[in-house]
């Protein structure tokens, strides 16, 4: 009865919360977005308003959020309309509690005491908010009204909505392009060539060559890879291995750049693979665990953490791009056997943590070293001593997560895009201050090397003649067209006026 008790008090105490926001929301109209922590559970409450001033439809979403890496705000309103918020716990870039959100931003933005940064791609939601970072501050919005206003100093996208129909030209000397991307190239091809690429001034990607490099982004922390809390003894396993195969495959994103469903389905002839996912589908998973939501669940963990291997294939091959398709395994105490990032080793956590597929002419092989492995339990867990020990070699990698000034599914920490704003911001501020002392503005400039994948290529055994060619049939071409659009894309932004989706498309097919 008490347990009852105190699940209907937790109830109504989030609906509660819930609702006040909502009337808070629909009090201040002009408010875009209110976030607010409750800590005792790790719950997050958002509440979105999209102004009707905008031409939309007036929608007010409330979303509860578990564990996500956002501050804790609290917020109460005055009487004079504006908001007050307390005092939060310190950050490295401590927002007014990440935001300070005003009712009448006009009143703010006439004072031309900040800088305007506009979310071109409207990536936050939100219409208004000063963010303090550091001794500076600057005003972000995703209201293109403000393009022209001559406290306009920056623009910033994200790279999956970066889209040629509407760009903001004419572009002024001092109007900053500031690019965030840390998904594959299957998102937006023509992004990963130079004469793209290098319109932008400041970066956030998977590279570690960006000003903001994202490579440890499935990463929660050293403590992560280190744990031994899903390891599944190898004696146990061994066990398993009667009604498991040793090789396991959970991908539900089939025929992408990377053309893995082709290796896979070549190494099937050879060796056992149990696989979960859409691709390749031969094994049913727990009901409650077909949802894709599920694949951070505790208990697929459990299942995957079963066996010996993990076939870790990213979906496009890119140099530091490394999803969790690698950390998972690393987690879970599971060998990844490993195709991607050209540069992984970099990222590893000792040289003998994983297997790569690129080290075997024919899947034939690999398959034979699996199942060598398979049946040698020293050797097998050779892969493991790392783990086993708690031993991180890797000062690389040991470096990157000390130094990097965001976290993973803390809410103790900055996120990602928290500090890329703040990047561009603290820049921009740069800029101001040496323009005031009559020196000329510093220039940051986005190279190749900042978000760069090769040509896609196919595997050489796989057959041009069976339905699962995409690869020659989508992503080469895609991949070759993109080269042009790139090119077309950057003679109509240096033109530096409007230009149509026509006059775009009539100079790519004119290459």
């Amino acid at each position: 009865m008490i347990r009852i008790g105190r699940k209907k008090l937790w109830a109504s105490f989030f609906c509660f919360a819930a609702l006040f926001f909502l009337l808070v929301t629909l009090q201040f109209p002009d408010i875009t977005v209110y976030r607010a922590c409750l800590p005792q559970v790790g719950l997050i409450v958002y509440v979105v308003c999209l102004n009707q001033t905008d031409s939309r439809r007036y929608i007010t979403k409330v979303v509860l959020e578990l564990g996500k890496s956002e501050r804790k705000i609290h917020v109460s309103s005055l009487q004079d309309g504006s908001l007050k918020l307390e005092k939060p716990q310190k950050h490295a870039y401590q927002f007014f509690n990440k935001q300070e959100l005003y009712s009448d931003t006009r009143r703010v933005l006439n004072t031309d005491r900040y800088p305007i940064l506009i979310w071109w791609s409207p990536l936050t939601g939100e219409t208004g908010r000063l963010g303090q970072c550091g001794k500076n501050v600057c005003f972000f919005t995703i209201k293109r009204s403000y393009q022209h206003n001559h406290m306009t100093k920056a623009f910033l996208f994200y790279g999956t909505d970066f889209n040629i129909d509407s760009l903001p030209l004419p572009r002024k000397r001092h109007h900053d392009w500031a690019l965030f991307h840390e998904e594959s190239p299957k998102n937006n091809y023509k992004l990963f060539h130079e004469p793209t690429i290098t319109l932008f001034n400041h970066t956030a990607t998977f590279s570690r060559h960006s000003h903001l490099p994202l490579t440890t982004q499935y990463l929660e922390g050293i403590e992560a890879i280190k744990s031994l809390s899903y390891m599944v003894p190898l004696e146990k396993k061994n066990i398993l291995r009667k009604r498991l195969a040793p090789l396991v495959y959970v991908q539900s994103d089939c025929d992408p750049p990377s053309d893995r469903d082709s290796y896979v389905r070549e190494l099937m002839r050879y060796i056992q693979v149990d696989s979960y996912g859409e691709c390749l589908h031969n094994r049913d998973l727990p009901q409650h665990l077909q949802n894709p939501a599920s694949m951070d669940d505790g208990s697929f963990y459990s299942i995957l953490a079963q066996y010996k291997f993990i076939l870790a294939f990213e979906n496009a091959v890119c140099e530091d791009y490394i999803t969790e398709k690698l950390w998972r395994p690393l987690k879970l105490g599971v060998v990844p056997v490993y195709y991607g990032s050209p540069s992984v080793m970099d990222w590893l956590p000792s040289n003998k943590s994983a297997i790569f597929v690129t080290r075997f002419s024919h899947p034939r092989e690999l398959a034979h070293y699996i199942k060598a492995l398979d049946t040698n339990d020293q050797e097998y867990e050779a892969y493991l001593q790392w783990k086993l020990e708690g031993a991180i070699s890797n000062q690389r990698l040991l470096a990157a997560l000390q130094e990097r000034k965001w976290g993973v599914q803390d809410i103790t920490q900055d996120n990602y895009i928290d500090v890329f704003e703040c990047m561009v911001c603290n820049r921009v501020w740069e800029n101001i201050r040496r323009q005031e002392k009559g020196l000329s503005p510093r220039r940051w400039n986005a190279q190749i090397n900042h978000l760069s994948c090769p040509k896609p290529e196919t595997f050489l055994f796989s057959s041009p003649h069976i339905r699962w060619a995409s690869l020659r049939e989508m992503w080469i071409p895609s991949f070759e067209q993109s080269k042009k659009e790139a090119r077309a894309l950057r003679k109509l932004v240096e033109r530096n006026t409007n230009f149509t989706v026509r006059e775009f498309w009539a100079l790519v097919f004119k290459e």
